[in-house]
């Protein structure tokens, strides 16, 4: 049979330690006197100010983001930028010795990611002597991972592969097979070519292989951009692309 003492002793210890914490979090972040440490004193406080867990909460957010995007940055480092320029991971555009370059992890049904285009296309044809690297990071589903599937396949056709994927990046709805194959059409692809090769193993190779590469980045949504080996996660505008090209 429990013990209610026993219980009763441990939920009083959790509140006072769970009273404290709101205390020194809230004087951490300069939002209520430290005088208000009893629970219950606290407790009231809290409720009749909601929005200062808000901003707590905004704040450690901040934080732990903060945090993430460092922990990023080192295993980035740690992997080097070759491992990102490697043409079984990516497709890869621009001189081998630039000394501008840009990596993009992206889904084909990632609004963040359609949101980056006119930045991203505009920096593309403004830097034609910089090195690119396209990976294709499926990660919203099965459709997402068939236009992938077809991205890869397309770089057998590198002349085309570029506008193809751009046409494919700015589809305003949902990317599934038939607008995957009328991009390819429209941007000069040859579809019959295409349909085979999307069926060869080494397709299958890359997605796997861009996964893994990911998960190594700790990169785990999209897009995902590293700009002259600075990583960041989320859509880029003009502006982030010259701050992040600074020198």
């Amino acid at each position: 049979m429990s013990d209610p003492w026993k219980f009763a002793t441990i939920g009083g210890c959790a509140g006072a330690v769970i009273s404290l914490s709101l205390a020194l979090c809230a004087r951490a972040f300069g939002i209520v006197p430290f005088a208000a440490v009893d629970g219950s004193e606290m407790q009231t406080w809290l409720v009749a100010h909601p929005e200062i867990l808000v901003a707590m909460e905004s704040k450690l957010q901040t934080q732990q983001d903060a945090n993430d995007d460092s922990a990023r940055q080192v295993a980035v480092d740690g992997i080097g930028l070759k491992a990102f320029f490697d043409p079984r991971v990516a497709f890869v555009a621009g001189p081998a010795n630039a000394k501008t370059s840009v990596v993009e992890f992206f889904d084909y049904n990632c609004p963040y990611c359609r949101a980056s285009v006119p930045a991203m296309k505009k920096f593309y044809e403004a830097h034609r002597n910089a090195r690119f690297a396209f990976i294709e990071f499926p990660i919203k589903g099965p459709l997402s991972t068939a236009a992938a599937r077809a991205a890869v396949a397309a770089r057998l056709q590198p002349d085309r592969y570029v506008a193809f994927h751009f046409a494919l990046m700015s589809e305003e709805g949902e990317v599934d097979e038939k607008a995957v194959y009328a991009v390819a059409a429209k941007t000069g692809l040859d579809v019959r070519k295409l349909k085979s090769d999307m069926a060869s193993p080494a397709v299958d190779r890359a997605i796997d292989a861009a996964h893994k590469l990911a998960a190594a980045a700790k990169i785990d949504g999209t897009p995902a951009f590293i700009v002259d080996g600075k990583i960041r996660e989320g859509a880029m505008g003009d502006d982030d692309f010259a701050q992040m090209t600074k020198t």
